[in-house]
């Protein structure tokens, strides 16, 4: 469904167990950003009006998110790290394109957090099915249907705006990249991407 051409390894999900704290820790950050790049697609697009309407709410769901992994630390007597730079969104964000027109670099924005939802996504599923606290499965399943929502909704938007073509196009291009990011990467635990 979400088109990765990659799967993550799935000895991934044992990293990440091995300290709930750190996973914890990069999920609450990414949570944030999740949240502040909604906001500032709005602020940067106020005259997308279909956006803006979608994309306001998935602000406070995006905050909402980083306040229960917030909880779950604090259920846990975890502490909330300190935030790290993100290869992977580093990554993407060096292969938009840069330039062009007004529409054209909302396609870029809207398609790198597709994908970042879209790996979200899949790596919250195998949270869901693999990790070995039963709790935790429940916790992350729900953030898996919220992420696929989300990728969803950032590929609708991109080829509402830039045309399905070419959105498709892009996409694909986005696709074939993130896959080689993904082989090149080292498999970490204490990462969500």
């Amino acid at each position: 469904m979400l088109g990765l051409k990659l799967p993550t390894d799935p000895r991934w999900v044992n990293l990440a167990e091995k300290d709930l704290e750190e996973i914890l820790t990069d999920h609450a950050y990414c949570e944030q950003k999740a949240a502040t790049s909604c906001i500032s697609l709005i602020q940067q697009y106020p005259d997308k009006e279909e956006m803006v309407r979608e994309l306001a709410p998935i602000v406070t769901e995006e905050w909402g998110h980083f306040r229960m992994v917030l909880s779950e630390l604090n259920k846990r007597d975890l502490k909330l790290g300190r935030q790290r730079k993100d290869q992977y969104v580093n990554k993407l964000l060096a292969f938009q394109k840069k330039g062009g027109s007004r529409e054209d670099r909302l396609l870029e924005k809207l398609l790198v957090c597709a994908l970042i939802e879209a790996r979200s996504c899949e790596r919250f599923r195998l949270l869901s099915l693999h990790i070995a606290e039963e709790e935790l499965k429940d916790f992350y399943h729900k953030f898996m249907v919220s992420e696929a929502g989300h990728y969803r909704l950032f590929i609708d938007l991109a080829k509402k705006y830039s045309g399905e073509e070419k959105a498709k196009a892009r996409w694909q291009e986005y696709l074939d990249y993130e896959a080689k990011i993904m082989e090149e990467m080292d498999l970490r635990g204490d990462r969500m991407h």
